[in-house]
């Protein structure tokens, strides 16, 4: 079983590709997400979060979600908004955001590598998210939503990629509501599908950049089909996942900071006294956001402070221990503030680097929140180290941008 595969993709009318394509079902909340669709009626929104659609003391998890998520993208197909491609095929999707470009490989991964970690994971996942990742699938009987793959960049790769981008026309260019723009080509050359496939599967591995939970439904819904298909011989469509594969030299990693809600019942004095016996504190005349790492910034009572650790508390040979997000919990957030489990505790929530320092100030204002912490980004090599070595990184290490459209390619299984 090849590592990638070519795949006969559900895509939107062309006219219509920035009015169905939307962004990812978990980079808005509930409220977002329904401001944004609005207006918007083919919104693939009303599809991967079609709680929008209903009253809002519907869960999010409610079978009425997923049949409603169903109906939509039925009739989208029915109506024409969405057309499958006449053969199985690669796409290219490059995205530009703030001038920086990054160019990947859209196409069919392997469930079996993913089982076998040749597509390396860094997190542990969430029931909750997985199980409402698998019931979509099975739902709509198809894979929308893509796995956002890295891999250490190759020649053969790059060159086979800039020669096809630089010589055919795309068939989607467009430039998002947030500024950032999406152009994607239709690889249909048999003698090109085949050498990228060749080269990707000369590659010892992949990793999961971003989607653990799309990534473990999918092999969830493998296993379910597979049990359901006792007689079906080779390879079925749901032995793979939909993914955007992109070499390592083009990513960008965010920062990924904290906000607390209380103090563990410390008082103020005694929050910033046993901070003190860790770090060195020192107040910051403007918000604070590290430029290195070991370093951190922390807003509390309205006032910017920088956190500094020391080397020598520190362990270099571990590449979990070592990471700034594993540094936090284990000298301050678990300590100090008792959150012993980030991935569980509801006191401790993560706001993306895109929202800026001003996100944080405003959870803290508002009352929301009493504490928030900057953080300077994983970096993708610690990320590859880590996988590498078969570990885990601490939950919500990682924020990278910009974020992948979804039902820009459908994948059917």
């Amino acid at each position: 079983m090849k590592l990638i595969q070519p795949f006969p993709g559900w895509r939107p009318n062309t006219q219509l590709v920035e009015q169905i394509s939307a962004p990812p079902y978990d980079v808005l909340n509930r409220q977002e997400a329904k401001e944004l669709a609005k207006n918007s009626p083919d919104s693939f929104l009303h599809v991967s979060k079609a709680e929008i659609d209903l009253a809002d003391d519907v869960s999010p998890y409610d079978d009425l979600v997923y049949e409603t998520a169903k109906k939509r993208y039925i009739s989208m197909q029915q109506r024409g908004l969405l057309k499958q491609d006449p053969a199985p095929y690669l796409y290219f999707y490059r995205l530009v955001m703030d001038g920086r470009e990054q160019l990947g490989l859209v196409a069919a991964a392997s469930v079996k590598a993913y089982n076998e970690n040749r597509i390396k994971k860094h997190e542990y996942t969430r029931p909750t998210k997985e199980d409402d990742r698998t019931r979509i699938s099975e739902a709509l009987g198809a894979h929308s939503g893509p796995v956002f793959l890295t891999y250490r960049h190759t020649t053969t790769i790059d060159d086979i990629a800039a020669n096809f981008v630089t010589t055919q026309t795309p068939v989607y260019d467009f430039t998002a509501d947030d500024g950032i723009k999406h152009t994607l080509w239709v690889v249909s050359d048999e003698a090109t599908i085949n050498s990228l496939v060749e080269a990707f599967e000369a590659l010892p591995c992949l990793y999961i950049a971003d989607g653990h939970h799309r990534s473990a439904a999918a092999a969830r819904v493998a296993a379910l089909r597979q049990k359901q298909e006792t007689t079906q011989n080779g390879e079925s469509s749901a032995d793979r996942f939909l993914s955007v594969i992109f070499p390592d030299n083009q990513m960008h990693i965010l920062d990924y900071n904290r906000v607390v809600q209380d103090l563990n019942g410390l008082s103020n004095e005694e929050f910033l006294t046993a901070i003190a016996q860790q770090f060195t504190i020192t107040p910051s005349p403007t918000p604070f956001k590290p430029t290195q790492p070991n370093s951190f910034g922390m807003y509390f009572e309205g006032k910017w402070y920088q956190l500094k650790l020391e080397a020598d508390k520190i362990d270099q040979s571990n590449p979990v221990t070592r990471l700034d997000v594993s540094l936090l919990n284990q000298y301050l957030l678990e300590p100090i503030l008792g959150i012993k489990d980030p991935r569980r505790d509801p006191r401790i929530d993560f706001v993306g680097g895109i929202r800026g320092l001003q996100g944080l100030v405003d959870r803290v204002d508002s009352k929301e929140m009493v504490v928030a912490f900057s953080m300077y980004p994983t970096a993708l090599a610690e990320l590859m180290s880590v996988a590498d070595a078969g570990q885990v990184m601490p939950p919500k290490s990682t924020w990278f941008e910009p974020k992948l459209r979804d039902g820009l390619v459908i994948q059917e299984i």
